[in-house]
This record gives structure tokens, C-alpha cells and sequence, in this order.
């Protein structure tokens, strides 16, 4: 990955709709440059911009969930789940017969196990709350490369207020989840509103964070080979040190504090396996108030946010 893809995918990172004559400033580069390398990192896969509705600042409810299923079900099921619009960072791991999910819903009641496929081919399934977020994607560092100055100078406005979303905000929304970056014109076009409308509610959502411009990117584009998904027991009194902890690791990219037995989760992206190793027995096994680990490498993630 050279250089300026890395620095484009940082600024992206920072700010989803940064203009593509902002981040050229910033990185001293041209706009012509920093468009044209866009569009090859998203036509290859290695990054997509999306926006999404933050379900913590809109009450939603968030759960872990992992299923153990037959060999010969586990593609199926991974695809059919990521197709669901409630589901996100859906993995298939462990030689295809586990699959890892999460579920936002609005309400606590609603469930994914009421409507799995009624098949004797998913051997089991464990659902867990997540009850607070220590690390995200939009946090992940294995991007960082951009100096504090030019991070500061991408970092857009957030003023967390209470918004009340309308039915045209949340068309716009699910416009957004495909492309990120649509220009005001089409999103207004397609939502069926003016212009002024589109980029006004776009901009009062995205400054009360109920809508967030989020970076997915392909760990694999940027040379991060290995990934896992690590279910840690924690003693409940070192949750929130661990979990902090965890965040200041840049092999992770998620962690964020669950009910159950094991109640941290974490995604972490490594080189490779020898540094996932390194990774195990240095960084997590120098956290004494973790107790347990069970590690599961991540074969294909059929869907991100």
C-alpha cells in the first residue's frame, strides 16, 4: 500500500466527507491525486465510506451474537444474516462452521433468534448485551500516519445534541449507508427534497453524532493478513482498565464490554500469524486481570457496517 493511499485512507478515516480538496491541502497533494486514488481503493475493495444512525444516542439496543453451525451451512447463513438490515460486522471464522454477528435493534425485545432459519444445521447460539464500547473502527490506528496538525485540520465540528429524526431524514440515512459520499445534489434528488434541505440535515445530524461517516476498510489492503475476534473473561472490577487498555492497542480495532461469561470482546487485525501470536502471549497475557481467552481467526467478513 503506498504512502498516499494509506494517508487518503487516515483522512478518510478522520472525516468520511472531507472534499477531496480539503484532504489535497492538508496532504500537500493535488485534488486530481487524492480522487483518483480514491475511487482505485474503493473499486478494489480496500475501503468504502458509509453512514450510519449511532444506536447509542438513539436508545437502540446492541448485541454480540455467535453461532456454531454444520460446515456445509456456515456460507449460507453468514450471507442471509448479512442481507438482515439490523445485522453488521458479520464473520465467518473458525474453518467456516462459526459465524459472529451484531444486532442494533430499537427495541430490547427484538431479538435475531426469533427469526433464524428453522434448520438443524445451527448447532447453537449465544447472545449477549454489549453494554459499553471501548474501541471502534473509526478509532482503529493501524491507519494512522498523519501528524496531529493535519488531524486537527480534518476533524469535523461534533456538538452532541438531542435531534429528532422525520422520515425524510432517515431516506437520507439509508442513502448515505450505501455511499457515504454522495454529493447534496443527488441525495436531494433522490430523497425527493431541495438541495438546501439535504445538506442542512445532513450537517445538524452529523454535528449531534446521530449520524456518523464512518471508513470501512479491508485490513488485508493494508497489509494487516490476520484477524480475530477474542472473547476474554474479565473480572468485573477490572472491566473498564482492561477495556481501556485494550483501546490503546493498535492491533484492535473493537472491544467493548458484554454480559455473559466472557464479558470483553475484542476484533484485532495482525500482520500475521506469528504476529498474532506475539500479540496473544505479549499484550493480552501482560493483562493479569483477564482470566480467560478463547481466540477465533477470522476467515472472510461478509459484511461491515
Amino acid at each position: 500500500m503506498e504512502s498516499i493511499d494509506r494517508q487518503i485512507a487516515h483522512a478518510l478515516q478522520i472525516d468520511g466527507r472531507a472534499p477531496f480538496s480539503r484532504i489535497a491541502e492538508v496532504l500537500e497533494v493535488s485534488e486530481h491525486t487524492v480522487a483518483r486514488r480514491y475511487r482505485r481503493l474503493r473499486a478494489d475493495g480496500a475501503v468504502r465510506v458509509a453512514g450510519v444512525l449511532n444506536g447509542v444516542l438513539l436508545g437502540h439496543h446492541s448485541w454480540t451474537i455467535r453461532l456454531r453451525c454444520t460446515p456445509d451451512a456456515g456460507v449460507a447463513l453468514a450471507a442471509a444474516l448479512a442481507r438482515r438490515p439490523d445485522t453488521y460486522w458479520v464473520h465467518l471464522l473458525s474453518g467456516g462452521t462459526a459465524i459472529s454477528c451484531y444486532q442494533q435493534v430499537a427495541s430490547a425485545d427484538e431479538l435475531l433468534l426469533d427469526k433464524l432459519p428453522r434448520t438443524n444445521r445451527v448447532l447453537d447460539v449465544h447472545a449477549h448485551s454489549v453494554l459499553r464500547g471501548f474501541a471502534s473502527p473509526g478509532t482503529w490506528s493501524g491507519l494512522s500516519c498523519l501528524s496531529a496538525a493535519q488531524v486537527a485540520a480534518l476533524r469535523p465540528v461534533a456538538e452532541p445534541a438531542v435531534v429528532e429524526m422525520s422520515e425524510q431524514d432517515h431516506v437520507l440515512v439509508s442513502l448515505l449507508a450505501r455511499d457515504g459520499r454522495m454529493g447534496f445534489a443527488e441525495l436531494a434528488g433522490r430523497a425527493g427534497t431541495s438541495e438546501s434541505t439535504a445538506r442542512r440535515r445532513v450537517e445538524v445530524l452529523r454535528r449531534s453524532r446521530v449520524l456518523e461517516v464512518l471508513l470501512e476498510t479491508d485490513p488485508r489492503a493494508f497489509g494487516y493478513l490476520a484477524e480475530a475476534r477474542l472473547w476474554m473473561s474479565v473480572r468485573p472490577s477490572a472491566l473498564a482498565e482492561v477495556g481501556a487498555a485494550l483501546a490503546t492497542h493498535p492491533e484492535v480495532y473493537y472491544a467493548a464490554a458484554t454480559t455473559g461469561q466472557a464479558n470483553l470482546v475484542a476484533s484485532v487485525a495482525c500482520r500475521d500469524s506469528l504476529d498474532l501470536y506475539r500479540y496473544l502471549t505479549e499484550r493480552v497475557g501482560a493483562l493479569d486481570r483477564v482470566t480467560a481467552v478463547e481466540t477465533a481467526p477470522v476467515l472472510r467478513t461478509v459484511k461491515r457496517t
